[in-house]
Order: structure tokens, then C-alpha cells, then sequence
């Protein structure tokens, strides 16, 4: 497929341009610094644009055929990089053609009722710690909702550094409530790439963690 990797400069983007190339995909990577950008391939393309200025990526999903948006940072003061972001990367795709959408998300933001005791004390402390960052990710979710791109939102749990095993669970629209408590960044892009042309993932919430 050829598709395109918004945040691919981030702690999950760079994973997920790697495992992307090894299977044999065509990568354009939008970036704001191209000069930065480490990863090289024959398949990879880096090209310049800031998500949060439109005009930088206009014309820039013409031709593809899904885009992955992993936008991603650890945000204490208010931030709009999600929401604005979602916003105009789907106001893109609906110009050039481009249905799929793959985009990383959070756990967290899970429904109480679906998460334990235990579990409700650390979402709460990570709230307080991180509330500016979840409520652009919440407005960034219901952007998504009302658009007409085929979804899928993943809402990952803790992510760790480590090589892919290729072992995970995933459920669609109900979190996992036996498994661990984290995922690898690389596996976690394996289960995005494998949701791809998975028609039973659009316009669903895929909850994933190791196995």
C-alpha cells in the first residue's frame, strides 16, 4: 500500500515507518524537519509540512492509499496538536480520495465503567498529571466520529521501547481487561499495520497490549 505517517519523527512514528518498510509498504513521512529525519529506504519518501498549517500538506495525499497519524508528545500546558491536527489531516484526505485512516489514541480514554478500581486510581492521577493532553485527544477523537474517512482509533495502553515479537491482543471496542498493562511501540505498530485492510476494523476502537 502506499500511505502516509504523520508523527513519523516521534517515539512511536519512527517504529512504525521501520516495521512499514519491512513489510513492503510505500512510506511518504511528513515531517517539519526532513534534515532530522534518520530513516532511509528505497520505498520511504520524507517530505516537509507541519500537520498544524494545511496549506504545508496540501496536495501531499494525492494518489495514497491510507494514512497513519501517530501525533504524539507529552503536553502539560494546553495544546491543540491533536484536534487541529485530526482536523486537517481528514479535511486532506477528503480532498485527495483517501478513505483509510489509522490514528493512535489513548486508553485512558476509556469509559470509567470500563475500567477497574485499581485501574480508575492511575487513570485519574495520569488525568490530573496530563488533562490538557487527553481533552485535545477526546476533541481529537470526536473530530474523527463525525468525519467520513473509514476509521480506526487505537487506544493503546502503557508503551515501552523493545523489538517487535509479533505477539499481541487486540479487541475491537471492548478493552482488554486479562491482558498486561503495556505494549512495545514496534508491536504496537504491527497491530496498526495489520488493521489496514482489515474491513472489520473501520469504524471501530481497537484496544491493544502484549500478549
Amino acid at each position: 500500500m502506499k500511505v502516509v505517517v504523520f508523527g513519523a519523527t516521534g517515539d512511536t512514528g519512527i517504529p512504525l515507518v521501520k516495521q512499514l518498510l519491512l513489510e513492503g509498504h510505500e512510506v511518504t513521512a511528513l515531517v517539519r524537519k526532513p534534515e532530522n529525519f534518520m530513516l532511509s529506504g528505497e520505498k520511504l519518501e520524507v517530505v516537509k509540512g507541519d500537520v498544524l498549517n494545511p496549506s504545508t500538506i496540501e496536495e501531499k495525499l494525492s494518489g495514497k492509499d491510507a494514512v497513519l497519524s501517530v501525533l504524539g508528545g507529552n503536553f502539560r500546558e494546553p495544546t491543540t496538536v491533536y484536534s487541529e491536527g485530526i482536523k486537517n489531516i481528514i479535511s486532506e484526505m477528503d480532498h485527495a480520495g483517501v478513505k483509510r485512516l489509522i490514528c493512535l489514541s489513548a486508553e485512558t480514554l476509556k469509559l470509567k465503567e470500563e475500567t477497574s478500581f485499581t485501574g480508575r486510581i492511575l487513570v485519574n492521577i495520569l488525568w490530573k498529571v496530563l488533562h490538557n493532553l487527553y481533552r485535545d485527544m477526546q476533541c481529537m477523537e470526536a473530530e474523527i466520529y463525525k468525519s467520513n474517512v473509514d476509521w480506526t482509533i487505537f487506544r493503546p495502553p502503557y508503551l515501552t521501547k523493545g523489538a517487535p515479537k509479533g505477539h499481541y491482543q487486540i479487541n475491537l471496542d471492548k478493552p482488554i481487561t486479562k491482558g498486561k498493562g503495556h505494549i512495545t511501540r514496534s508491536d504496537l505498530a504491527l497491530a496498526m499495520i495489520h488493521q489496514l485492510k482489515n474491513p472489520d476494523s473501520i469504524h471501530r476502537i481497537a484496544y491493544v497490549c502484549a500478549n
